[in-house]
């Protein structure tokens, strides 16, 4: 059995054509290979109709499967909570539910997966995206594969088919603050690249803002290193040794010239610099121990409401 994996929050406007989308696209491709599947969504706290939507499609379609959260508890959980329904499926394919992911490609990567690949990516170009926002996805890349212990390419995302036995490596690794894109290239088996042109939303808003990308963006940079930690140990002692040249020049500039009051500017500069380097530094290590408290509560990281699923699944 292959399990379609859908994320939902507030996509009541587009949901149906997703559901009609895929079901589509599987009941075809499931006849002609000879395989059953379900579609499995997630409903992340929706404050819409959502539920309701997806209750209801339950109703006429028994390969129709979902959990509900009693709150939002975000995408990460969501796709965790599938993750951890899921590890009896053959494979598991997770896409979004607004269809930027398009329902389209599923085929080819059943397909490789036939074949034996463990990990089938789509990858999409950015074609008609914001210049700004391109630039500035390219320099996130750019940075973060210099820092983190695996490689993250620019424009793949969670849209990919995992087997069973990649499914169960993710949910094995069951860290509360959690970054799927860094999980999946951590667990290795080289991935299967397939390319797809950007696609714009069918319908609704993105619930990405700025702030949740930048948030998103710091969780990638902290979640596979600690090479800020070692960054900020190079940093004081850089600091250290230009204090001491400093140092070394003023004391011989007073034994040939004598003593000369300091200047406003330099004490000033001196004490705003080495103060901003001193609350980054904690803020820096303030991360890490935030997220060394979360780890050690072992809160869960969603509560289910809702589901049609069986018991040992949802467990």
């Amino acid at each position: 059995m292959i399990r379609i994996l859908v994320p939902c929050f507030n996509e009541a406007s587009v949901i149906e054509k997703t559901y009609a989308e895929l079901t589509e696209i599987m009941q075809q491709d499931s006849r002609n290979n000879n395989y059953k599947y379900e579609l499995l969504f997630v409903d992340d706290g929706s404050k819409d109709n959502t539920l309701s939507i997806i209750r209801q499609l339950a109703q006429q379609d028994y390969a129709v499967k979902y959990i509900s959260f009693s709150r939002n508890f975000g995408k990460e959980s969501a796709m965790y909570a599938g993750l951890k329904a899921s590890v009896e499926a053959e494979a598991l394919i997770i896409l979004d539910g607004d269809l930027q992911h398009p329902p389209t490609l599923i085929p080819q990567m059943i397909k490789y997966f036939r074949e034996g690949e463990d990990q089938i990516v789509a990858k999409r170009d950015r074609a008609g995206e914001n210049l700004i926002r391109k630039r500035v996805s390219q320099l996130y890349y750019t940075i973060i594969n210099k820092m983190v212990d695996v490689t993250l390419e620019d424009g793949v995302g969670d849209f990919r088919l995992l087997s069973q036995r990649a499914v169960k490596e993710i949910v094995n690794m069951g860290e509360y603050n959690r970054f799927s894109k860094g999980l999946f290239a951590w667990i290795g088996f080289e991935p299967k690249i397939i390319e797809y042109q950007n696609v714009n939303r069918v319908d609704g808003e993105s619930k990405w803002s700025f702030s949740s990308l930048l948030n998103y963006g710091i969780d990638g940079l902290i979640s596979f290193n600690n090479k800020p930690l070692r960054a900020i140990i190079y940093l004081g002692l850089f600091i250290c040794g230009m204090s001491f040249l400093y140092i070394l020049f003023n004391f011989i500039y007073t034994i040939n010239y004598g003593v000369s009051t300091p200047g406003y500017f330099t004490t000033i500069f001196s004490v705003l610099f080495l103060g901003g380097i001193q609350l980054t530094s904690l803020g820096v290590i303030g991360e890490y121990i935030g997220r060394i408290y979360y780890e050690v509560k072992q809160r869960p990281l969603y509560i289910v409401r809702q589901t049609n699923l069986n018991e040992q699944e949802v467990e």
